[in-house]
């Protein structure tokens, strides 16, 4: 049946672990659900998003600016997003609610009296998790345009600030943390200097205040900046002589506010600054001393263990902030603003300090993400279950673990019959698909995109993909070209290709822009190599030294670039990436529409051998080989 009008904002929140209390008169254990039995966690804020979203939708319905209880300078930026006539693309309705949702809370509930309770559950709800800083969390689903929810936010803030530089309730500093260095950059839109910015492009700014806009002061960081860096790189010995006879310590480190001085800039010579944070998932301070995670073994609590320091990172830096020049406020914009796994928290708990939330039923309702199919059957023999609904439950204990290449070359050949089967699966549809854009004119290429879970695995399924050498008697031979002809690396008499179709990318180490990992290091040693090479003959001596950090992206994004504009021939124009990744990291498949707007849209064909239920995975018949029917693909707008 139809719903009338907006879907309510619920979750099934994670089922805690029972704990025996008292027996009823059947002789059941009686469970308290809706907090967690063994830490007494018991968070819902559905009650307050569904209580706000009816304050929100009367306070529009207010027709008079006057009656609304904002500045002038807000009225004319809510007038604007809600009437003007965009010459492209308008804000998603989404996206103005979000920004609706900050505004209410700062600017109209506030000082009012009948909303104290609102606010108390914010302020209760940090002052356990984040006991230091005040967040409040936008939830926007992947797709639904976050950069442009940003966009606003520094907006309203920055042109309010501009025109009342005593009020405590605006800044006009404002620090942008992303997860890795890729995210990043792509933020630059939000620089009013920059050519690209979303201000001007997507007219989210009347001209009239692009003046006082410009005024704001924009740093835009990954949380790694965090991390305090050693100014002095030395070994024990160097240390100990320069420690003197008198064995004093040798500080090497930077200081915290050394550490700030680089990561925030200009900001601190501000007060009171605005933080927003990227795929804010990633940070949280971690309850300690509770069982939430006790059941952890092996990856998993390496993974959990992984988490909980980058958050502890993330949080710490933000944390730090405050101490030296005060934090006014942090907005969190995240697709899944929920607690992960070893915070302390159960896994899957959302934030409880989200205010606004569009899900991504909503956006796939809407028509802003398209609907993501999965397999509905498959005509592999002997199996309970469909087979390639889960792959990795199938596949799982038969791959490499962690590490396992340290002990020598992986074969290739002896990857498991399934996971062979649903790589040819998925190259199959991807020829057909291949051909019929080649046919359509468009000049840029699908992109088969394969996701791991560790490095080994990657590596094995890459070779697999796109042809691999071995040392024979002391020299480098070639063994196999590679089984999808679209994606190899070698030419049929198994030379390496001047130009790779397939690429190997460690995703943690292009995120952290650290120094490249020697395993990684060996295994790209090829591609890196003949990276060199090129770079050397388009710039010549100019070239210079290049960092570890620069050239991992340098491979992807220059590869990237050159298959988008067209440089390289019609056979090698295919990029693939093979990206390890914890299952908690968020997988970013390449968006080449995003480097080059004039070009068509683009979709991605990915595969994540993970235990994953939300992974997509396309299928198309191959052979004779047990096939799955029914193709599952989330596409989602470049």
């Amino acid at each position: 049946m139809p719903l009338l009008g907006r879907r309510r904002s619920q979750y099934v929140t994670p089922v805690p672990k029972a704990r025996r209390k008292r027996a009823t008169v059947s002789g059941q254990d009686e469970l308290r659900f809706g907090a967690d039995q063994e830490t007494d966690q018991e968070y819902n804020p559905s009650p307050i998003i569904n209580e706000i979203r009816g304050h929100l939708e009367s306070w529009r319905r207010l027709s008079n600016p006057a009656d609304w209880g904002v500045t002038a300078a807000t009225q004319r930026l809510l007038q604007h997003w809600r009437h003007h006539e965009f010459a492209g693309a308008r804000p998603f309705f989404c996206q103005i609610e979000a920004v609706e949702t900050a505004i209410w809370l700062a600017e109209v509930a506030n000082p009012r009296g009948q909303h104290a309770h609102i606010f108390r559950h914010l302020k209760e709800s940090n002052e356990e998790a984040n006991p230091e800083l005040t967040r409040v969390a936008l939830k926007l689903a992947t797709g639904a345009g976050k950069t442009t929810v940003m966009a606003m936010l520094i907006a309203w803030q920055a042109v309010n600030a501009a025109r009342q530089p005593n009020s405590s309730r605006f800044s006009r500093g404002f620090l942008i943390v992303a997860p890795g260095i890729t995210i990043r950059d792509r933020l630059r839109v939000l620089l009013p200097s920059d050519p690209d910015n979303y201000y001007q492009t997507r007219e989210l700014v009347p001209p009239e205040m692009m003046t006082e806009l410009r005024k704001a002061k924009i740093v835009i960081t990954n949380y790694h900046a965090f991390q305090q860096r050693e100014r002095l790189e030395t070994n024990k010995v160097g240390r100990s002589l320069l420690s003197g006879w008198r064995e004093a310590p040798l500080i090497t480190r930077e200081t915290e506010g050394e550490m700030l001085a680089r990561a925030c800039g200009d900001l601190l010579s501000l007060k009171n600054v605005i933080v927003i944070n990227d795929e804010a998932h990633h940070c949280y301070r971690e309850r300690p001393e509770t069982d939430a995670d006790a059941g952890l073994r092996g990856e998993e609590k390496q993974e959990a263990k992984e988490n909980n320091e980058a958050a502890r990172l993330w949080i710490s830096g933000l944390e730090a902030l405050k101490r030296k020049v005060g934090v006014r406020d942090v907005y969190d914009l995240s697709a899944t603003p929920f607690f992960l796994r070893g915070s302390g928290y159960e896994e899957g708990t959302l934030f409880p300090w989200v205010v606004s939330d569009f899900s991504l039923v909503d956006a796939i309702e809407c028509g802003i993400v398209k609907l993501p199919r999965v397999p509905v059957s498959d005509n592999a023999v002997n199996a309970d279950m469909p087979v390639y609904r889960n792959l990795w439950d199938h596949i799982g204990k038969k791959m490499p673990k962690k590490g396992a290449a340290k002990s020598g070359d992986l074969d290739p050949q002896k990857i498991p019959p399934q996971l062979e089967t649903a790589l040819y699966a998925l190259y199959g549809h991807y020829e057909k698909e291949f051909e019929t854009w080649k046919r359509a004119g468009i000049g840029v290429p699908p992109v088969f995109i394969v996701v791991c879970n560790n490095t080994a695995s990657s590596k094995l399924v890459y070779e697999w993909i796109s042809g691999w050498d071995r040392e024979v008697e002391g020299e480098n031979q070639n063994i196999h070209q590679g089984h999808l002809a679209l994606l190899r690396n070698y030419d049929e008499n198994g030379n390496r290709l001047e130009r790779m179709n397939t690429l190997l990318i460690d995703s943690s180490q292009l995120e952290s822009g650290e120094a490249l990992d020697e395993n990684f290091r060996d295994a790209a040693a090829a591609e890196i190599e003949q990276f060199r090479k090129e770079k050397l003959q388009r710039e010549g001596a100019a070239s210079g030294d290049i960092s570890d950090s620069e050239l991992l992206r340098s491979i992807c994004c220059d590869s990237a670039c050159r298959a988008a504009a067209g440089a390289f021939p019609a056979s090698a124009r295919q990029s693939m990436a093979i990206r390890p990744r914890a299952s908690s990291r968020k997988v970013l498949p390449w968006r080449l529409g995003r480097l080059f707007p004039s070009e068509p849209s683009h979709r991605s064909r990915r595969m994540t051998l993970k235990k994953a239920s939300y992974s997509s995975r396309k299928c198309a018949p191959h052979r004779a080989r047990a096939r799955p029917s029914g193709v599952s693909l989330l596409d989602r707008p470049a």
